[in-house]
């Protein structure tokens, strides 16, 4: 099916998608254009159907974008990059650092990989992965950094296997940073990290979430 990209703001409605944590998605590939204002500076997004957070860049991700404590120069995993929201911001931001997007939906690489060039960036088609968590990653792969806006619309099990992964893939002294709201969900994912690493941290309190810390020691 071919792609057709609609004008910003277009209220054409879509078949309803499987859920955005999905591998495939059946909905037309109707693709539009959103704006966000982050770290001071204005991006574009192409979103569609059958991604997370299509109509503007969801309040979360918009918290750990603003809040996220990222190295100089390094590796970091956006980990269920969606659209690649929080990747995009922090290349801007970083531009030493090497970030790799990671995600399970197939759709959401695409977006990606368009938003990449959209933003005026330059990313080897490698560096975007439509992976099931750290699948299509050598276990010898390391970041110092990994970001995830956990998708607990897929149950906590998946949220819970993502953080304990994600301590094989971090460098000494590399973190794992994630957002959620502390009263639904964030608060168990807390604990889970703080099993997990032996260490959780809040970044920052804002509008209801919290971005959570843990340091690979």
């Amino acid at each position: 099916m071919s792609e057709q990209i609609k004008s910003k703001n277009n209220s054409n409605s879509s078949p309803k998608a499987e859920h955005y944590y999905s591998k495939k998605q059946s909905s037309r590939f109707d693709i539009d254009e959103i704006e966000a204002f982050l770290r001071g500076t204005e991006f574009k997004f192409y979103v569609a159907p059958g991604v997370f957070s299509k109509t503007k860049v969801d309040r979360g991700t918009e918290v750990l974008v603003e809040n996220m404590i990222i190295p100089e120069s390094g590796r970091v995993l956006d980990l269920g990059c969606g659209y690649g929201v929080v990747g995009i911001v922090l290349k801007r931001l970083f531009p030493d650092v090497n970030v790799i997007f990671s995600d399970s939906n197939q759709r959401a690489i695409i977006l990606t990989r368009k938003n990449i060039k959209l933003n005026g960036m330059n990313f080897k088609f490698s560096e975007t992965l439509c992976a099931d968590k750290f699948s299509k990653l050598s276990c010898d792969e390391k970041f110092d950094g990994i970001l995830l806006n956990p998708p607990q619309s897929a149950g906590k099990q998946l949220c819970f296997d993502m953080i304990t992964e994600s301590k094989n893939f971090l460098n000494v002294d590399g973190t794992l940073q994630i957002v959620a709201r502390h009263t639904k969900g964030g608060k168990t994912l807390s604990k889970k990290m703080e099993e997990i690493f032996g260490n959780v941290d809040v970044v920052k309190r804002q509008s209801g979430y919290r971005v959570y810390i843990s340091k690979n020691i």
